[in-house]
């Protein structure tokens, strides 16, 4: 038989609100902005490191430069549409993914990108606030435009 422990008159213990997770908010919002920036208008993107043509629930936000690297995390030359299977389990997925990142944005925004991925980057609340607001944004006017 359970019985329920009486507790102590005054002993509430105060409810410890969790601060809001913005950079999980922001990576969700971010995420589908450039799933939907590189979709085809039919539904279907074509993957950044292999290069195969597959429909729109496959994509992931496949990021060049570790999301480890805050100052390239949330940049849109590093961060490209790329199938779940070259960016979850394909080892050298980044080979590809180097060759069509320069085709696609050229040797010196990919050589800046470079050297943007050594600096440090720490976001406050607000930044993280109003990026959330216009990646939410854009992706709502990306989904009209391509029907997705």
């Amino acid at each position: 038989m359970f019985y329920k422990k009486k507790k102590k008159e005054g002993s509430k213990i105060p409810k410890v609100k969790k601060a809001p997770d913005y950079k999980a908010k922001l990576d969700r919002e971010f995420s589908l902005f450039i799933r939907l920036r590189d979709a085809m208008p039919n539904g279907f993107f074509r993957c950044i490191s292999c290069g195969q043509i597959k429909p729109f629930e496959q994509a992931d936000c496949g990021h060049f430069h570790s999301r480890t690297h805050m100052s390239t995390r949330f940049d849109e030359d590093n961060c490209h549409a790329e199938c779940r299977f070259c960016n979850r389990f394909k080892s050298d997925h980044l080979e590809g993914y180097r060759e069509n990142l320069i085709i696609k944005i050229g040797k010196q925004r990919f050589d800046l990108l470079k050297w943007k991925s050594s600096t440090f980057k720490k976001f406050t609340d607000f930044e993280y606030k109003e990026l959330i607001k216009y990646y939410k944004a854009l992706s709502n006017k990306l989904r009209k435009e391509k029907g997705i």
